[in-house]
């Protein structure tokens, strides 16, 4: 394409920014970001734009509401500034749990946020790991969506320990087709269900009652989107290691890891957390099991092939 290609990071997670400049063969183009004594967020981009092809690296992480107006006010002076198309590289999407109505009165927060992405300018969003892939369908239709899969990533790493006698566990019926797509690529390894009930009034909080498949004496590797408290997945753990089960190993692609969840997998019978670095880490909550995985490679590929028109879907034929 004509147009120049040009990366700008919000204050999310620039670290991930900075693994994406480089391979991507371009510079990170400046831009000051900070806040008003009451609050209100203030952006200036400090290099032109006109004309450009420019990719916005945020995921809309804690603190949620603070990232996503950063991100709102970014294609705001980008689209005022006249670049010729902006594109939102949002590793994680914040407010995708809050994807229907599962309780009257409620609102569809993720479809809120994607009307709001919309209203502010941006003409593309790439997308990491969704939650609940209808979300795609919530962003208006100037907007175009690519949703990126993490199972490259993973699986690379995974197939790296040479795990025997594996089994792929899904920590709910929800994420069974998340969970089968990993075990098709592990060698067609078994598959098994935790059965998990939720109260939908009571956010972050289930209960594991039955597993539902063959663990006892096998490795699991329990297979999710996002990892928050980290109490449903312990206690998922601790329910296949009842059942007969011998190693544990967790792999996610989100790891928010609130109230200090990492110090609660430390004490776990989890043997690894493999995620990614789609959320920036916290250095006051982290412990040795969790394995960080780089998603630099993943993004630089799909920012390449969106700047230059080629497809995106053939990073995972």
């Amino acid at each position: 394409m004509d147009k120049r290609l040009m990366i700008v990071t919000g204050s999310a997670n620039p670290e991930l920014a900075k693994e994406i400049v480089g391979p991507a063969g371009v510079y990170l183009t400046e831009c000051i970001s900070k806040t008003f004594a009451d609050g209100e967020r203030y952006v200036q981009i400090s290099k032109t734009v006109r004309g450009a092809d420019v990719f916005v690296i945020q995921p809309t992480c804690n603190p949620v509401n603070e990232n996503l107006m950063e991100l709102l006010i970014m294609v705001d002076a980008l689209k005022r500034a006249s670049a010729e198309r902006i594109t939102l590289v949002i590793p994680y999407f914040g407010y995708a749990r809050q994807d229907r109505k599962a309780a009257g009165r409620e609102p569809i927060t993720s479809k809120l946020v994607a009307d709001l992405i919309h209203t502010a300018g941006a003409d593309r969003v790439v997308l990491v790991d969704l939650h609940a892939e209808q979300i795609v369908g919530f962003f208006h239709k100037d907007v175009r969506v690519d949703h990126l899969y993490a199972n490259s990533v993973h699986l690379k790493f995974i197939k790296s320990l040479g795990l025997e006698n594996l089994v792929v566990v899904s920590p709910d019926v929800g994420g069974v087709k998340r969970a089968r797509a990993f075990a098709k690529k592990l060698d067609d390894a078994p598959l098994a269900i935790i059965d998990k009930r939720r109260n939908p009034l009571e956010h972050n909080k289930a209960e594991s009652l039955a597993v539902v498949g063959d663990v006892s004496g096998k490795n699991c590797l329990i297979v999710d989107d996002i990892i928050d408290t980290g109490n449903t997945i312990i206690k998922g753990a601790d329910l296949l290691k009842k059942n007969g089960a011998n190693k544990i190993y967790v792999c996610c692609t989100h790891p928010v890891l609130s109230n200090n969840a990492a110090a609660r997998i430390q004490e776990s019978c989890i043997e690894m957390l493999i995620t990614t670095n789609s959320i920036p880490e916290d250095p006051a909550n982290t412990c040795h099991k969790i394995e960080r995985l780089s998603v630099a490679d993943l993004l630089v590929d799909a920012i390449k092939r969106i700047h230059n028109n080629e497809s995106v879907s053939e990073l995972f034929e």
